[in-house]
């Protein structure tokens, strides 16, 4: 019974030890993606901000 117990206890502690691993590699997955997505944002960010500056520019030109 005592050996039974242990056992158990190897096989919950290595289930837990895979799962995590697993969660860990996701997290880092998860970080990448969030990084790339906030360049992606900044990126977009600044082209609308220059299509602003470059729509107010025109405003102010003569019109012919």
């Amino acid at each position: 019974r005592q050996m039974c117990i242990r056992d158990r206890l190897i096989r919950a502690h290595q289930a837990l030890k895979e799962d995590n691993l697993k969660l860990k590699a996701d997290n880092e997955s998860w970080q990448h993606e969030r990084t790339r997505l906030l360049q992606q944002n900044e990126l977009a960010r600044n082209k609308i901000a220059e299509m602003i500056a470059r729509l107010r520019h025109l405003e102010q030109e003569p019109h012919a």
